[in-house]
C-alpha cells in the first residue's frame, strides 16, 4: 500500500480514510489460507500508510493472528512510548484482548507448538501490563477493508 498524495479531504493522513476514522492510529489484520493453515499478521501506520510490522507465515487460524497483531501492536506501542489507537475488524481479537485470553480452539500439536508459545508470550505480556490505548472495531461495512487488510478475498 502505498499512496503518493494524500487525499483532498484531509490532511492528516496519505490513506482515503474516511473523517470518522482517527489517523493518529495503526490497523492490524491477519490472512489464513484455510481455516486452520499458514497465517500471518500486519499492522499498518495509518498516518502514512507504512507497515510498522509483519509476521508469519505459521500455521494457525485467523482468529488467533488477529489476537496476536493487536498484543504485538500494543507492545510495540508500550516499549516505544507511543500513544496511538488501534484499529481492528475482527471482534472476537478485541474480547480476546480485553480478557486478556486467547480462547482458540486450535488443537496443540507439534505443528501448532511454536504458535502456542508465541500465543503464552502474548497472554503473559497481557497479564503483566497495562495499557490504556483505544482498541477500536473497524467498521468494515461502512469503511471499506481494513488498511492492513492483504486484499487476498474472492
Amino acid at each position: 500500500m502505498n499512496y503518493q498524495n494524500p487525499p483532498d479531504y484531509r490532511t492528516d493522513t496519505v490513506l482515503p480514510l474516511p473523517m470518522e476514522v482517527r489517523a493518529d492510529a495503526w490497523a492490524v489484520d491477519a490472512a489464513c489460507s484455510g481455516n486452520p493453515g499458514p497465517m500471518e499478521y500486519r499492522c499498518v501506520d495509518l498516518a502514512t500508510g507504512a507497515q510498522v510490522f509483519h509476521f508469519g507465515p505459521v500455521y494457525g487460524t485467523n482468529n488467533i493472528g488477529e489476537f496476536l497483531a493487536i498484543v504485538h501492536a500494543l507492545a510495540l506501542m508500550d516499549r516505544h512510548k507511543l500513544r496511538k489507537a488501534i484499529y481492528s475488524d475482527s471482534y472476537n481479537a478485541i474480547l480476546w484482548v480485553n480478557k486478556r485470553k486467547c480462547k482458540t480452539k486450535l488443537e496443540r500439536t507439534p505443528q501448532t507448538a511454536q504458535l502456542f508459545d508465541i500465543i503464552a508470550r502474548a497472554e503473559h505480556w497481557l497479564a503483566t501490563h497495562a495499557y490504556t490505548t483505544p482498541i477500536i472495531k473497524w467498521e468494515t461495512k461502512r469503511w471499506g477493508e481494513v488498511p492492513a487488510d492483504f486484499g487476498r478475498k474472492g
